[in-house]
């Protein structure tokens, strides 16, 4: 194993990994994927390993499949011809013959790609355990519209407790794309309603689905996260492709049945998994119940994270030092913005005399600039600021003049501050003033 070319970056995407790592660590995930992503044997080879780091950082795994391309392959050897009907296979018994076969043939060899531990691969000392069984109780989807779907079913229960034992004992749970009847019938089932049925059930925190498409705005970027409202919004106006737009409305199904996150992520992207977990961006799509990010006032457990916020901008000479004891007497001060947990940025809200306030420690994250966040943390303060029936806020900053003046400031000399203020300016550091009138 070679050292990466700049292990400066290594080491700091490593530390920024820290809360992920803290907050997965026994959680339970769910992980569907379609046999497409198994057909490419490098790709799924570099899954697996991703799957065995996810086990290594004590991550409960479900890993939901599907068999389409490998029943098709099946039928096709058979001379025989798939049937559909509003994107469902109509599984007759010839059909479903193939579907056991394929079902079969892929759990062989998923479990032996889970089981490997060569020395000096990324698999080495794994020994991962699967478990796989009759977790699903499934029910005929029967006639519909004239169609009769034959031995094509619907997910009717989910054996959480027997799963949970399983994830409880170390184990990854392997459930394939077939439920079980009472009357001892097999039924194949969709793989987007097995998981998002298992992850329901399971109260899972995150259900990540592997799709060909992601949602995309007008100029096809991905769009990385969505609200449950916003993604309803989007299936009414956006031809997403039946893929995608299943697979949304599968994650919207699991965020209302209480899943934590819901991820939408390409197939096609190596380590997309990895990428959309452990970075603050991603690479996918994440869909979740309320919005991410939020604007809050400060409390004295974001000390820790508010330090390393303005910490390097201290060490630039941006900022005026504070230190950690300075920060909890002032914290109340501070309002800092949110997302997903962690904070993007801070600014704090110093009173003084004649109506008047000082706004300092603006600071936001470097992956996070450009985007809107100083202005949005300007604007808290102002809010705060007319609440309090300030008349005057000014600003003092040594690199910063042209933002201030883009948001409404104009230049000021250090005689417009309030006495007491003024008494305090550092003449050395010969800061910059900026004044706007609430």
């Amino acid at each position: 194993m070679t050292a990466p070319a700049k292990p400066e970056e290594f080491v700091r995407w490593l530390r920024q990994t820290a809360p992920y790592l803290h907050a997965f660590g026994g959680r339970t995930f769910v992980i569907g994927f379609g046999g497409e992503l198994i057909t490419e044997r490098a790709r799924f080879a570099q899954f697996i390993q991703d799957v065995n780091l996810l086990a290594a950082l004590d991550i409960r795994l479900v890993l939901v499949h599907g068999a389409r391309p490998q029943i098709e392959a099946e039928l096709k050897a058979k001379g025989l011809r798939s049937r559909y009907a509003k994107g469902l296979r109509i599984t007759d018994a010839a059909a479903l013959v193939a579907v056991k076969h394929a079902a079969g043939a892929l759990r062989v060899d998923i479990e032996a790609l889970l089981s490997q531990g060569l020395p000096s691969s990324p698999m080495a000392g794994a020994e991962i355990r699967v478990a796989s069984g009759n977790y699903i109780a499934a029910q005929p989807i029967g006639v519909v519209e004239g169609v009769d779907y034959q031995f094509t079913g619907l997910v009717r229960k989910v054996d959480a407790t027997g799963i949970a034992r399983r994830l409880q004992a170390g184990e990854v749970v392997l459930v394939p794309h077939l439920g079980y009847s009472p009357t001892g019938e097999v039924f194949n089932l969709s793989w987007e309603d097995v998981a998002q049925s298992v992850a329901a059930a399971l109260g899972a925190d995150k259900l990540l689905l592997f799709v060909d498409r992601l949602p995309a705005d007008r100029k096809g970027a991905v769009i990385g996260e969505l609200t449950a409202r916003e993604a309803k919004a989007l299936l009414k106006k956006a031809d997403l492709g039946a893929h995608a737009a299943g697979a949304l409305r599968h994650a919207l199904a699991a965020l209302a049945a209480g899943v934590g996150r819901a991820h939408l992520i390409s197939r096609r992207t190596p380590g997309a998994a990895l990428l959309e977990l452990f970075t603050h961006s991603g690479v996918g799509t994440m869909i979740t119940a309320e919005p991410m990010q939020r604007l809050r006032e400060a409390r004295i457990e974001d000390v820790g994270s508010i330090l390393g916020l303005i910490e390097p901008l201290e060490a630039d000479g941006t900022l005026v030092k504070r230190g950690r004891e300075r920060l909890e007497r002032e914290i109340a001060n501070f309002v800092v913005l949110e997302h997903d947990g962690a904070l993007l940025g801070c600014a704090a809200l110093y009173p003084l005399p004649e109506k008047s306030a000082e706004l300092a420690c603006l600071a936001v994250a470097p992956d996070a600039r450009d985007a809107g966040h100083g202005e949005r943390l300007l604007q808290a303060c102002e809010a705060r600021a007319k609440g309090m029936k300030i008349r005057k806020l000014f600003a003092l900053t040594t690199r910063a003049e042209h933002w201030f003046l883009t948001q409404g400031f104009k230049a000021a000399s250090p005689a417009a501050l309030p006495g007491e203020r003024q008494a305090l300016y550092n003449w050395k550091r010969g800061s910059k003033v900026f004044l706007k009138r609430t």
